[in-house]
């Protein structure tokens, strides 16, 4: 089976086309192209059109780059939720016209639990993760149990993403801010303490962000501050993903989301999984931050243990939490 896959949730949008070949996840494409406000943070109307002006040449450079014809497509598959109304409502228009158009069936996954299935469907040890999802605005711990892929901690507030996109709004960086961040922390030489908030299984980043905002204030060492700001946030999270696996007994931690790329914080988990006798899972960077292979795949997995969607009934849904989803292709 070969899907197409349409990734639209926030700043990227995405096409990507996978082939399930013995129930092995082969990315044939995976094409990204990314919204960049001139100013501010994301303008969700602006993105949408940004994404509605590049999509049909995404979907052609996908199809070329995976060497497939559309008549060998099966599925098209999109991002269903959560995510920015205008920006989700574009790719599912999308996913809906192929859909029609070449007489397809639709699927609408959930964005999250697509991070996770793309590791476990390219890696091939990776086989019951507890997953650090850190994206731009969703920030979780997540492991599958009794059917669903529960969520054993997350953000209060806002995102480990956007957390770092508004400091370094505040000190004159363009987006996306956290690659220019972690290059600045490489240069940090003393930390600056910093509000570590956890909240039983939960975190929260807002008072740190202050804080860091005032140290930026009284002229401290910028490379400094985001040393420290690095080093407080991923401690946390990796302290609620080592609490996470302990509760759940499990043995393989696995990254994705945008800020999964950071090389400072794939340290802090895998050093934590070895100390645990853990392994350790990442995928490949493109796999990492919002694409289409992560929704086609999800797509496949749905569509094979017997789900179906009507096109009629494709609705987008902003708030699509991860534990909404009925997990039912796995046991």
């Amino acid at each position: 089976m070969i899907c197409l896959g349409i990734e639209g949730t926030a700043h990227s949008i995405g096409v990507g086309i996978i082939e399930n070949n013995r129930r092995k996840c082969i990315v044939l494409s995976n094409i990204i192209k990314i919204y960049r406000p001139k100013q501010g943070g994301i303008h969700p109307r602006e993105a949408a059109n940004h994404h509605a002006i590049h999509l049909a040449d995404l979907i052609k450079e996908s199809i070329n780059v995976a060497g497939v014809d559309f008549n060998k497509i099966d599925l098209i598959s999109f991002s269903q939720g959560p995510g920015l109304g205008p920006c989700l409502r574009t790719a599912a228009t999308a996913a809906r016209a192929l859909s029609l158009s070449l007489k397809k069936p639709i699927m609408g996954v959930n964005h999250c639990v697509a991070h996770l299935e793309i590791g476990r469907g390219t890696l091939d040890e990776c086989k019951d993760p507890v997953l650090l999802y850190t994206s731009g605005a969703n920030t979780q711990v997540i492991a599958f149990a009794e059917g669903k892929y529960r969520v054993f901690g997350e953000t209060l507030d806002i995102g480990i993403g956007n957390c770092l996109d508004k400091f370094g709004r505040k000190i004159g960086l363009e987006f996306p801010c956290g690659p220019k961040i972690e290059k600045l922390a490489e240069k940090g030489n003393q930390y600056l303490e910093l509000p570590y908030s956890i909240k039983g299984m939960d975190i929260a980043f807002s008072g740190l962000l202050t804080a860091s905002e005032q140290y930026y204030q009284k002229n401290k060492r910028l490379e400094d501050i985001c040393f420290s700001i690095q080093e407080t946030t991923f401690a946390a999270l990796t302290e609620i993903t080592e609490r996470a696996m302990a509760h759940t007994d499990k043995d393989e931690v696995l990254l994705g989301g945008g800020v999964a790329s950071n090389k400072r914080l794939r340290d802090m988990v895998h050093k934590m999984a070895e100390d645990r006798g853990a392994r350790f899972f990442v995928p490949s960077k493109d796999l990492c931050i919002d694409n289409g292979a992560m929704i086609a795949w999800l797509g496949i997995l749905m569509y094979n243990n017997g789900i179906r969607l009507k096109v009629e009934e494709s609705y987008i849904d902003q708030r699509f939490r991860t534990d909404m989803v009925d997990v039912s292709w796995r046991d």
